[in-house]
């Protein structure tokens, strides 16, 4: 079942954390791990004017490997993480009718 998140990356202080994970994220590596959770083509990403933290609108298909990665429990992706990212917050994301 998909789920729509809202997951908000910050980063650790230092040059090049938010170009460096964004690389990663972009790369091959990182789409293949990427793919495996959630629908990329629907993801919506926001970056701070400070580069400081970023903001994901995520279509979730697999929430259990989501939930492993944002927290940086993903064997592929922990040593980026463990490298860049302060931490991570997400929500579960609901409609609302107008």
């Amino acid at each position: 079942m998909e789920k729509e998140m809202l997951a908000i990356a910050k980063f650790k202080s230092g040059e090049g954390k938010f170009e460096k994970f964004m690389a990663w994220m972009q790369s091959d590596e990182g789409m293949e791990v990427r793919e495996k959770i959630a629908h990329v083509e629907k993801t919506v990403p926001a970056i701070a004017p400070d580069k400081s933290y970023v903001m994901f609108k995520v279509s979730v298909h697999n929430e259990e490997n989501m939930k492993r990665f944002a927290s940086g429990q993903n064997l592929v992706a922990k040593s980026i993480f463990d490298e860049c990212i302060e931490s991570i917050k997400m929500w579960e994301m609901s409609l609302v009718k107008l």
